[in-house]
């Protein structure tokens, strides 16, 4: 059986070992994961164009969507609220682009923490800028209700799961099309699944930090080759 190759929107990094100038990066714990489940990564560089971004997404069965900075609030029609960080006018054209690209084309699609939000801003929806305490999502573990008969909780083989949380922004309103599977405890949306047929499934925590040694999480990397398959 021929691997698929999932693509991967890459990063730019202002530097990296041996390099003299900006690379486009993806974290290796996301290219581990999605080799661990049989497919092959493919990190795409950072563009605004539309033509060359489809070409690339047209070459892959399946779109990755990783962490990272914040999404710029004009996004979303809405000013700066809040202290942002990371935020990067290239990657969100980039990404949103690329999202709705993988949408049109039903392709499969694993949206992590920015990943989903990015992915919500895509369908029209908004973002809470910063959550008002995140003693329980910023570098913690906590347990995540899940709709029992969701993909996120058929992936895990879990419905109550522990996930590893870094964010301070999450799903205000939720976009165009997407179905809430998965909350905290004070109630931040922390799954989505896009309805339909296609195979479209975000979570705001981070699967590819414990995935090695955690089969519920490396369950969410699994089902997305498998849909691609």
């Amino acid at each position: 059986m021929t691997k698929p190759f999932i693509a991967i929107p890459g990063r730019i990094s202002p530097e990296a070992a041996g390099q003299r100038s900006e690379v486009a990066v993806t974290r290796m714990t996301y290219i581990d994961a999605v080799r661990r489940a049989g497919g092959i990564p493919i990190v795409i560089p950072p563009s605004s164009d539309a033509d060359e971004i489809a070409a690339s997404l047209d070459a892959c069965s399946g779109l990755l969507l990783l962490g990272g900075g914040d999404v710029n609030p004009t996004q979303y029609g809405q000013s700066e609220r809040a202290q942002l960080y990371g935020v990067n006018d290239l990657i969100d054209q980039f990404e949103l682009i690329a999202v709705r690209h993988a949408l049109s084309t039903s392709r499969p699609i694993l949206a992590v923490c920015r990943g989903l939000q990015i992915l919500n801003v895509a369908l029209g929806g908004t973002l809470v800028q910063h959550l008002e305490s995140t003693r329980d999502h910023r570098d913690t573990m906590h347990e995540v209700q899940l709709v029992a008969d969701s993909r996120t909780a058929v992936a895990m083989k879990s419905h109550s799961p522990l996930v590893h949380s870094f964010h301070h922004q999450a799903i205000e309103q939720v976009g165009s099309g997407l179905r809430v599977v998965g909350t905290h405890l004070d109630g931040t949306i922390e799954a989505a699944e896009l309805e339909g047929n296609t195979w479209v499934v975000g979570v705001q925590w981070h699967p590819e930090d414990t995935a090695e040694t955690d089969s519920a999480h490396q369950g969410l990397f699994d089902a997305l080759v498998a849909q691609c398959s």
